[in-house]
């Protein structure tokens, strides 16, 4: 299982870049560190893989354009393909650790266009209210699920058939979400028009963070007006576009200061954020410690690791 402490992004799409995920095994599973990220957060992001979680412990918060649900330790969920998502540490008092089998629909459904494809993938893939399915230890119809999606992580990698073995779990896993979603009222909860609006303008801030960059031109990079620009942020992210691009922009400084020996002030002119009295003004509010001190916690973590 691949141990995950900060979030990357592919060039390009600048979906989520998954370490490991490839186009002939579209599988990963990670343990992913939450309170290891900057700010005890992972920032808004989307990527085509599902991913099936278990909290072995602290509290989790998900948002999504459509709410918030938050998840304690025992509990897990499915959050759907391409769904932009935010996650955030809710207790300081324990480590937030969240185990997630990532994996793009293919490797499920075999064959594009296929039977399985259409009978039982894209139901689920396409259902409005399965945006994400949160499955809580309290609640009977949900104890089976959550013990097969912690089983499935101790599946042996080197053992002979592990692939078949796994496929097999993740498809009962999905069977077992198929019918909890037939059983369940319909939702009313409809595709957030503004998601395909945020994820281009979410790109061109992801390509041109290290500049200035005007409402005018972002809302352009989506064919939108200013208003119409403000609103969808608003509305998907519940934040400013300006407050969003600071978040992004903390997020590679942090980056950078974790992995490269770039100094202070060269940090914060890369990610367009001015002088470094400022950048460490803003990087102490975010990260509750000065860049500096970021890095060597970082390196610190590293070694201990290895």
């Amino acid at each position: 299982m691949k141990e995950i402490r900060n979030i990357q992004f592919h060039e390009g799409s600048k979906e989520e870049f998954l370490p490991g995920f490839t186009e002939e095994f579209p599988y990963i599973a990670t343990r992913a560190w939450i309170d290891a990220y900057i700010g005890r957060c992972v920032p808004w992001h989307w990527h085509r893989a599902v991913e099936i979680f278990y909290m072995e412990s602290g509290t989790l918060e998900y948002r999504t354009p459509n709410g918030i649900r938050t998840f304690p330790a025992g509990s897990g969920g499915m959050l759907n393909s391409n769904v932009l998502h935010a996650t955030k540490a809710m207790q300081s008092t324990e480590e937030t650790v969240q185990a997630l089998h990532i994996f793009d629909p293919s490797f499920l459904a075999g064959e594009r266009g296929g039977r399985i494809e259409k009978m039982y993938i894209l139901p689920l893939m396409t259902a409005p209210q399965a945006e994400m399915l949160a499955l809580y230890p309290d609640r009977p119809q949900d104890t089976e699920l959550l013990r097969r999606i912690r089983e499935a992580f101790h599946l042996d990698e080197g053992a002979f058939g592990y692939e078949l073995l796994l496929r097999e779990a993740l498809t009962q896993i999905w069977l077992l979400l198929f019918h909890r979603l037939r059983e369940a009222p319909q939702s009313q909860e409809s595709y957030h028009t503004g998601n395909e609006k945020i994820k281009e303008m979410m790109i061109y801030m992801h390509e041109h963070y290290g500049r200035k960059i005007l409402v005018e031109e972002l809302a352009a990079s989506a064919f939108l007006s200013e208003r119409e620009c403000f609103r969808v942020f608003q509305s998907c992210l519940h934040m400013t576009p300006a407050e969003y691009l600071k978040q992004y922009r903390l997020q590679m400084a942090g980056r950078m200061l974790a992995n490269g020996d770039a100094s202070v002030t060269e940090i914060a002119q890369a990610c367009g954020l001015g002088s470094s009295s400022y950048f460490g003004k803003l990087f102490r509010e975010y990260a509750k410690c000065t860049p500096l001190e970021y890095r060597k916690r970082c390196r610190e973590k590293r070694k201990s690791s290895m």
